[in-house]
């Protein structure tokens, strides 16, 4: 495998109301909404992007806010846990934080020498802060709710929960590029690149999960960074030449994607970092308005009419 990716791009999840939904993201957790859209495969339901300043690569956490819907299982053949990373000492402060926001969190707890506090969104998808000891460079948003000091950085791993090793274990090595890093009980670690946060995958082998059900809290799919179109290109061949079923080639406004499952069930994606989300909207306007792609513009009217109200302040 001559390609390798440079770490996650992002994670795709399902809620249910937008409003609590970036309600909770935006105040409680501090992140940044770099883009209002919708679903370009279903317009009626918006498509919420959270992030860094500028929703770089790596930083985000997007969602499929679709009210009515049923909820989810977390099981197999899922991505079962997205972790967010946090500065080494805010652990404690991020406890405080949740709890007085009435979240429940668990105990903190130690693995691979990172501090990792659990907590679940309004709709129960599996969330975590870990505290790398090294730190995290990247920049993070700075807002009211959540000094800069203490602000996420960006995506530290997610965690997939499948029922068999070998197979998932050889896609993400010959398939991604990802090295083997260590093993602890049932969890496998991989790393892309250097490793580091946001660029971390475990691996859960659990034969006896129950099949995971996609729905309201769980997530839908993990995007992996692909540098730009030409590689996307090189790497659906490659991947389609390992037998994998792959999408076409499908323009997403902000980066192009393709799509695949991997062995074990969980779905991911190949997204290049550009063109970014500042090319239809300047960089300190990010998200305050509804934004749709070309080809959906000339009905806007029936999309804004489809759409539940969602209020995002300044």
């Amino acid at each position: 495998m001559a390609i390798k990716t440079s770490g996650l791009h992002h994670v795709t999840a399902i809620g249910e109301n937008p409003q609590h939904n970036a309600d909770f993201y935006r105040r409680t957790l501090g992140l940044r909404l770099v883009k209002t859209t919708v679903n370009f495969d279903l317009p009626s339901v918006y498509h919420l992007y959270y992030g860094d300043t500028a929703g770089q690569p790596g930083s985000l956490l997007t969602f499929f806010p679709w009210e009515s819907i049923e909820d989810g299982r977390t099981g197999s053949g899922q991505a079962t846990t997205t972790a967010f990373s946090v500065p080494p000492n805010s652990i404690g402060w991020w406890k405080q934080h949740l709890d007085a926001a009435g979240v429940e969190t668990t105990r903190v707890t130690n693995r691979d020498a990172e501090d990792v506090l659990g907590f679940r969104d309004p709709d129960g998808l599996e969330l975590a802060l870990v505290a790398h000891p090294q730190g995290d460079p990247r920049d993070p948003w700075d807002t009211p709710s959540v000094p800069a000091e203490h602000a996420v950085r960006g995506l530290h791993s997610v965690t997939m929960t499948v029922a068999r090793e070998t197979d998932t274990a050889d896609l993400l090595v010959d398939g991604l590029g990802l090295e083997f890093r260590h093993q602890d009980g049932d969890r496998l670690r991989f790393a892309a690149g250097d490793g580091g946060p946001g660029a971390l995958v475990d691996v859960r082998v659990d034969p006896t999960a129950p099949e995971g059900f996609v729905a309201g809290g769980t997530v839908h799919h993990v995007a992996w960074r692909a540098p730009d179109a030409a590689t996307q290109q090189l790497w659906r061949e490659e991947l389609v030449e390992r037998g994998l079923e792959v999408t076409e080639i499908r323009d997403r406004q902000y980066f192009t994607s393709i799509y695949f499952r991997e062995p074990g069930g969980v779905l991911l994606e190949l997204a290049t970092d550009g063109p970014g989300f500042d090319i239809d909207e300047p960089l300190l306007e990010l998200g305050r308005d509804l934004k749709l792609p070309p080809w959906l513009e000339p009905t806007r009217e029936d999309v804004e009419n489809a759409l539940p109200p969602l209020e995002i302040p300044e």
